[in-house]
């Protein structure tokens, strides 16, 4: 998309300017990327898609650079342990293995042959797999829902990696190695084949919390003995134990308030790299990895200061990180080394996240591939401002702020534009600042755009991350408001026309803030969570406990968590709200959404609803996603009266008066 530089600006009011970031071009060409892996000289990864409905399908880039897909159409790799899953699916010389999303069965895939269940049709579940190579099986973790009444029972499995085993080969298809706790993670295997290692925890823990790092020996018939915890607790979080090239264990710990990297030895545990810098991550998916080996002497990672990320090297021997000088400042925890290159999925506040080779020596760069192919001229990108600002107790939280940008269109004198303060979901989560186009579909248009990092956030240190500690509907909205409150203040929007949206946990703080003040003036949730008993009781195993530690004890807490449920103080709200809601969200369920819409309806207060068929927690339809965008942006111009510059699906605002100046729908 080039701009004329010819071509003088028009006139227009902010929100009014029409932009070539549109819906139909965001869901057009954009796919997710994630789940990177090596097999000899090739690359793997899996590509999310909007347009094929949200499938996830593994695709292989060969030496030779050439792409082409590996999971047949039918076929979706995405395994729903955790519900959030990841993990999925695990390569070794061209067969891979990878649960399927609509039987949750395991499956193997031979080269140029048809994927084969490993798996029963029953509702058991898998994710993390490896090989162990030695003993020619699988070990994974296992979800079993099939157990009846009661909570999944998860455990860490070995099972064989070939269909329908023979009896008489006296191999049995699947044997629980660990189990008794609630939750297991990466299991891996040392390059000798004599130890496992993996994470465990417990409720109300969440693995951002607390957990252990484990270790046993692999025993000649393949059972574990002498099983030793030697690292992690309730107070600290460990992250990607991985085993280096000559068989020491390594791992990501925060017990210095720092993900920083420790390795395991000789009975002890000593640092690599103690500093102000964050190399994990929350573990809110399978897989994830922040570091890989190149060598002995040379470990590849990723790491983040301030919301802010970078590609170093660190000598493990002589304990020194070394930041390697790339443009990408934005990565996704998946990393892998090769041969002197890193392969990792990285983006910047110009370039869109893409899958890259970087060599180490260097720092050059090779894009493997990009999550869009829509280019958009640099004269119309808003580049992120990092700020930081006072918020509640004297402290300070963090944020990104996006300015309108649109080289075709100025304000009138004296205009200043509304702005959307935007809240991640998590809440244990935090947004990078890569290029998202999502972001620039509301800048073009004349929108300010603030990305809220708030108390909880990762990125910014455990002591950072705990302020939501008991504090979650109270912390997030302080520092929304008090983003918000910064940049009006300083004279750069309009307090007169805020908005605030999220999704998830960040729907949950939309509908808080606007039971609980009055400072916004329109607030749209998507798939947010406005009935915290509700959802104790209805929610999934990994999250139902989380709230114990966001909010309080249940039951002895249960006033606070009515006190922050904005179902029961829906005769607060001032301004309009419009909620997004999945059918068949098995996190937040519809009846969240529900709520809300019935309850404003008989308060009279305008409010919008929109849900969608065959969507679960988080959109993944192209359809559905250039709805959602249009519909929020339709929204706004009613609430606060601007016309559109081109023609959108309208949206029917229940009990909405109709603001003078504003266009009819």
């Amino acid at each position: 998309m080039a701009h004329d530089v010819t071509t003088r600006p028009r006139t227009s009011p902010y929100g009014s300017w029409r932009s070539p970031v549109t819906a139909d071009a965001i869901v057009a060409g954009v796919i997710g990327l994630s789940q990177v892996q090596l097999d000899g000289d090739d690359v793997y990864w899996v590509e999310q898609r909007p347009a094929e409905a949200g499938r996830n399908v593994v695709v292989r880039r060969h030496a030779d650079g050439v792409i082409e897909d590996i999971t047949p159409a039918g076929f979706n790799a995405r395994t729903r342990v955790h519900e959030y899953g990841g993990g999925a699916y695990l390569v070794k010389q061209g067969t891979v293995w990878f649960t399927n999303f609509a039987d949750q069965r395991l499956y193997r895939q031979d080269p140029g042959r048809q994927p084969v269940p490993l798996t029963p049709d029953k509702d058991i579940r898998h994710a993390d797999l490896v090989l162990d190579e030695r003993r020619q099986r699988l070990i994974a973790v296992r979800e079993d829902h099939s157990t009846g009444s009661g909570p999944a029972v998860n455990s860490i499995v070995s099972l064989s990696p070939h269909p329908d085993p023979p009896p008489q080969g006296g191999r049995e298809n699947q044997r629980t190695l660990v189990e008794d706790n609630d939750f297991y993670a990466a299991p891996r295997i040392s390059p000798s084949g004599s130890q496992l290692c993996w994470l465990t925890w417990n409720h109300p823990n969440m693995p951002w919390d607390g957990t252990e790092l484990w270790v046993a020996e692999l025993a000649g018939d393949g059972g574990l003995r002498d099983a030793r915890k030697v690292a992690g607790g309730d107070k600290e979080s460990i992250f990607q134990p991985a085993w280096s090239l000559d068989g020491v264990l390594y791992f990501v710990s925060d017990r210095n308030n720092w993900w920083n990297l420790y390795r395991w030895r000789a009975e002890r545990v000593d640092a690599v790299i103690e500093m102000p810098v964050e190399l994990g991550t929350a573990q809110w998916v399978f897989g994830m990895s922040t570091y890989a080996f190149d060598s002995e002497q040379r470990i590849v990672c990723q790491v983040r200061s301030k919301g802010t990320g970078r590609l170093a090297v660190i000598d493990p021997v002589a304990r020194r990180l070394r930041e390697l000088d790339t443009p990408y400042t934005a990565f996704s925890a998946s990393i892998q080394a090769r041969s002197g290159r890193a392969f990792t999925i990285a983006g910047s506040p110009t370039e869109q996240l893409s899958l890259i080779a970087v060599q180490l020596d260097t720092g050059s760069v090779e894009v493997l591939r990009r999550s869009a192919e829509l280019a958009v001229d640099a004269s119309y990108i808003s580049v992120p401002e990092a700020i930081e600002f006072p918020t509640e107790a004297g402290l300070t939280a963090h944020g990104l702020f996006y300015p309108p940008r649109n080289p075709d269109y100025g304000a009138p004198d004296g205009d200043l534009p509304p702005l959307i303060v935007y809240v991640h979901g998590g809440p244990t989560a935090a947004v990078p600042n890569a290029l998202d186009l999502a972001d620039q579909f509301w800048t073009t248009r004349g929108f300010g755009y603030l990305v809220v990092n708030y108390g909880g956030s990762t990125g910014y240190g455990r002591e950072y991350r705990q302020r939501l500690n008991g504090q979650w509907g109270v912390v997030d909205v302080n520092d929304s408001i008090n983003g918000a409150r910064y940049l009006i203040q300083a004279g750069r929007v309009d307090g007169d026309r805020v908005a605030i949206t999220g999704g998830s946990a960040g729907g949950y703080t939309v509908l808080r803030a606007m039971t609980s003040t009055d400072f916004f003036k329109a607030g749209a949730s998507h798939y947010g969570i406005s009935d915290l008993e509700v959802f104790h009781a209805d929610t999934h195993k990994f999250e139902s406990m989380y709230d114990q530690s966001l909010i309080g004890r249940w039951p002895e807490d249960r006033e606070v968590y009515r006190e922050r449920s904005a179902i029961h103080f829906v005769d607060r709200i001032t301004a309009p709200i419009i909620l997004f809601q999945g059918l068949e969200d098995k996190i937040v369920p519809p009846n969240q959404a529900e709520l809300i819409v019935e309850a404003m309806r008989k308060k009279g207060l305008p409010v919008a609803y929109i849900a969608f068929e065959g969507e679960q927690h988080g959109f993944r339809m192209a359809k559905n996603i250039k709805r959602a965008l249009e519909a929020e942006l339709y929204f706004y111009s009613r609430i606060f009266g601007f016309e559109l510059p081109d023609p959108i699906e309208p949206v029917l605002i229940e009990n909405m008066k109709q603001p003078a100046g504003t266009p009819e729908g």
